[in-house]
């Protein structure tokens, strides 16, 4: 296992999904269901979706490295144009859009609200992109896949225990703009490793 990869996957991961509707809509769900089975439906929607990503991402790495390096240029340079656009303009989603498709349910079905919710709103979001891009570039699937899922458990759990309190401390366009840093970052090393 590559410790650089799933340190790095984790950092990325975490600070684009910190500002995310999955944040918000993860959020919404503990205040409707108990919190311990939100985060277990999440956590097996973000399983799901993070083993999606990394399988695309392991297909593409079997492409030229010169092809596979461009494309997480253009990936990781539309991620951070997409942060940057969304902390400039402020637009906090309440998460309510997700949470309104769960209808009142206990026990494992509030699980199954849960997963559903998640795993429609995770589909094609940044964090699987960015995902998908670095299993590509690294060519460590097991390392990336251990440090995304990581992060999202990460996020989820903050939504959980502690959403709420770190939303007044910490303003959601300032979490953008470092998501957005990062995704230039691994932009810049990776034109760097495709001009060497």
């Amino acid at each position: 296992m590559d410790l650089a990869a799933v340190a790095l996957t984790f950092g990325a991961i975490f600070l684009v999904e910190l500002p995310d509707k999955t944040f918000l809509a993860t959020l919404v769900l503990a205040t409707k269901y108990r919190p311990i089975l939100v985060w277990v439906g999440v956590g097996l929607a973000f399983t799901v979706q993070t083993g999606v990503a990394v399988l695309l991402g392991h297909a593409a790495s079997l492409l030229p490295p010169d092809v596979v390096r461009t494309a997480a240029v253009v990936l990781f340079l539309v991620g951070a144009v997409i942060l940057f656009r969304e902390g400039r303009s402020h637009q906090e989603a309440d998460g309510e859009e997700f949470a309104e498709k769960a209808k009142p349910v206990h026990g494992w079905r509030a699980v199954l609200a849960s997963f559903l919710v998640l795993f429609a709103a995770e589909w094609g979001d940044l964090s699987q992109l960015l995902t998908l891009s670095l299993v590509a570039k690294y060519e460590a699937p097991l390392s990336v896949f251990v440090g995304a899922l990581g992060a999202l458990l990460t996020v989820s759990a903050l939504a959980v225990i502690v959403g709420r309190s770190l939303l007044r401390f910490v303003s959601i366009h300032v979490l953008h703009y470092l998501g957005a840093t990062v995704c230039l970052a691994l932009a810049a090393l990776t034109i760097y490793e495709l001009l060497s």
